[in-house]
C-alpha cells in the first residue's frame, strides 16, 4: 500500500472514493469534489488493485487534499472503503463511487443538515446513461424513512443511494465499518445502513437532488449477485424478518423475481412476483411486477409458445 501526500490538518469532510480500473471516469468524480462550494475536505482515493492508469489520473490533479492508496484487488468496495475509513481524518465521511459525481453544493447542503443534528444524510441522484449527457430526467429516488428506521429498511429495502450518503465518522467506527463478506459485495452499504440504524435514528433525507448516478455500464450489480446478496441478507437478518413477520417482504420478493426474470428463469420469476402484495407495494414496484407477470404469462407460459421466440423486451425494471 502506498500514499501520495503527507498528513494534512484535519478537515471537516473525508470523501472516500473506491475505484478499480475506472481511470476514464475517475477524473469526473474527483473534479466534482474539487468544484464544491465548501472546500474543507480531503479526498481518499482507495484503489482496489487497478491495472490501468488510475494512479496517473489522480496524480494529474496535483492537489494536496488528495490521498491515494493502492492495494491488492478485493473484488468489491467494502475493503477499499474500510481502508479509507482507517485513514480518514474528517468528522464526517462522504461516499462517492468513482463513476458517480456530485452537484457543486453537495457538501455545503449536507453540512447544514448535519449541524442541525443528523447523524446520516442522503438524497436523490440523477441517472446518467451517456457520456456528455446534458439533460437528466430519471432519478434514483431515496426513500423517506420512517421510525423505526431499521424496520423500514428491512421491509422496504435499501433506500439510500450510496453516493449520496454522508455519515458521522464516529457512527461508522461504532459499527466497525463495512462487512467484507464476499456474499455481500454490492449490498455491503445496505447492510451498513441497517447496522447504523440500530445505533442512531437520526437519518435525514435532503429534499434536493445533489448528485449523479452512472448507469451507462460497468456497474458491479448483476442478477446473480443480487440473488446471492438477498440470500446472505435473509440469513443474516432471519431472526429480525421472523420477528416482524416480513420474511417475504415486497422488496425481497420483487428483486428475487426480477433477478430470475433477467436470468430468463421465468418459472422461478413468476413464483416470486406472484407473491408481491400490490396493495402495499410502491408504485414503481407495482408497475414492473405487473409488466413482468404480463410478459411471462403472454409470451412464455402459453401452451404453444414458439420454439424460437425472442427474449422478453425488459431489462431496465
Amino acid at each position: 500500500m502506498s500514499y501520495m501526500n503527507d498528513e494534512l490538518n484535519k478537515p471537516i469532510f473525508s470523501i472516500i472514493i473506491p475505484t478499480f480500473n475506472r481511470s476514464k471516469v475517475l477524473n469526473r468524480a474527483i473534479r466534482s469534489v474539487q468544484n464544491q462550494t465548501f472546500s474543507d475536505f480531503e479526498i481518499l482515493v482507495m484503489d482496489d488493485g487497478s491495472t490501468d492508469n488510475s494512479r496517473e489520473t489522480v496524480e494529474s490533479f496535483a492537489d494536496a487534499r488528495i490521498k491515494y492508496a493502492w492495494a491488492e484487488n478485493f473484488g468489491g468496495p467494502a475493503a477499499p472503503r474500510n481502508r479509507g475509513l482507517a485513514l480518514a481524518e474528517g468528522e464526517y465521511i462522504a461516499f462517492l463511487d468513482s463513476d458517480d459525481w456530485w452537484h457543486s453544493q453537495k457538501l455545503e447542503v449536507s453540512l447544514k443538515y448535519l449541524e442541525q443534528g443528523a447523524d446520516l444524510v442522503y438524497h436523490d441522484l440523477f441517472v446518467a446513461t451517456k457520456l456528455n449527457q446534458r439533460f437528466f430526467w430519471k432519478k434514483v429516488l431515496a426513500g423517506d424513512l420512517k421510525s423505526p428506521i431499521f424496520d423500514d429498511l428491512l421491509v422496504n429495502g435499501n433506500a439510500l443511494p450510496n453516493s449520496s450518503v454522508v455519515v458521522r465518522k464516529q457512527i461508522l467506527q461504532t459499527i466497525k465499518g463495512f462487512d467484507e463478506d464476499e456474499n455481500l459485495i454490492a449490498a455491503e452499504d445496505y447492510d451498513a445502513w441497517l447496522r447504523i440504524s440500530k445505533v442512531s435514528e437520526k437519518f435525514k433525507k435532503i429534499p434536493q437532488t445533489l448528485g449523479y448516478y452512472w448507469s451507462g455500464g460497468g456497474n458491479i450489480t448483476n442478477p446473480n449477485r443480487i440473488l446471492k446478496n438477498l440470500d446472505a441478507l435473509s440469513e443474516r437478518y432471519a431472526d429480525s424478518f421472523v420477528e416482524r413477520d416480513v420474511f417475504n417482504s415486497n422488496q425481497r420478493l420483487y428483486f428475487k423475481g426480477r433477478s430470475y426474470y433477467l436470468l430468463k428463469n421465468y418459472k422461478k420469476s413468476k413464483e416470486f412476483l406472484s407473491l408481491v402484495s400490490l396493495r402495499r407495494a410502491p408504485l414503481n414496484v407495482i408497475y414492473w411486477t405487473c409488466k413482468m407477470l404480463l410478459l411471462i404469462n403472454f409470451f412464455y407460459l402459453q401452451k404453444y409458445r414458439p420454439r424460437n421466440s425472442k427474449t422478453f423486451p425488459l431489462d431496465d425494471g
